[in-house]
């Protein structure tokens, strides 16, 4: 597996990509904007979200962009809430915030590139009331309205779209869609979140409170 490594400080960047290495990955290395933008491809991008000539936020929403299956993890001082929040929102599959253990790390990456390793995709439709999912094409359309989602906002909707009208445990959600329970269930809200935005009717996926959520199904 291939992994871009966006980080400015050299320091940091020698030891990661050394730690990378020894554990099996091949790592490129990119310590501005321009440069992340011209990497060759690769499977996962490891990102800090602040850089001498940019945003990593606009690079984040950038790479999202060009690529709706790129494993994307934002690795970076900013650990407020607001700073998680607005990362997921770009299109970050996962927020890991600095100091962290290489431990937690490769569990991270495993769980982002488990999800992305599909190389057989089902291909068959799943419709719950106005909700029509194209499970092989990976497309969504609402009432025949088309709806882009990020990848891992469509793993949600398909994890919730084989029951619906069943409430799904959040520790379900995160097995389905990042391959462990590890991860902090405040991503999930937050993935939960834009979904109900994109899909343009806040109701077709219900909380249920002390359990999960649940897709509407008429």
């Amino acid at each position: 597996m291939r992994i871009l490594l966006v980080e400015d400080d050299r320091r940091v960047a020698a030891a990661l990509s050394s730690a990378l290495t020894r554990r099996g990955y091949e790592v490129e290395h990119a310590a501005t904007v321009g440069a992340a933008l011209s990497a060759a491809p690769c499977d996962l991008v490891l990102l800090d979200l602040t850089l001498p000539d940019g945003d990593g936020t606009d690079l984040c929403r950038e790479l999202r962009r060009r690529s709706s299956q790129l494993g994307i993890i934002a690795v970076t001082a900013r650990g407020e809430e607001r700073d998680r929040v607005l990362g997921l929102r770009l299109g970050a599959d996962d927020y890991v915030v600095k100091p962290f253990s290489m431990v937690e790390l490769q569990a991270r990456i495993e769980a982002v590139l488990r999800r992305a390793a599909h190389t057989v995709p089902e291909r068959h439709h799943i419709e719950a009331g106005a909700v029509r999912i194209d499970v092989g094409g990976r497309t969504v359309t609402v009432a025949g309205r088309p709806v882009a989602l990020t990848r891992k906002e469509f793993d949600i909707l398909l994890s919730l779209a084989r029951q619906p009208g069943v409430a799904v445990p959040r520790d379900r959600i995160l097995l389905d869609v990042w391959g462990t329970t590890w991860a902090d269930r405040h991503t999930v809200e937050v993935h939960v979140g834009s979904l109900r935005g994109k899909l343009g009717d806040p109701t077709l996926v219900e909380t249920v409170r002390g359990v999960g959520y649940r897709l509407r199904g008429e």
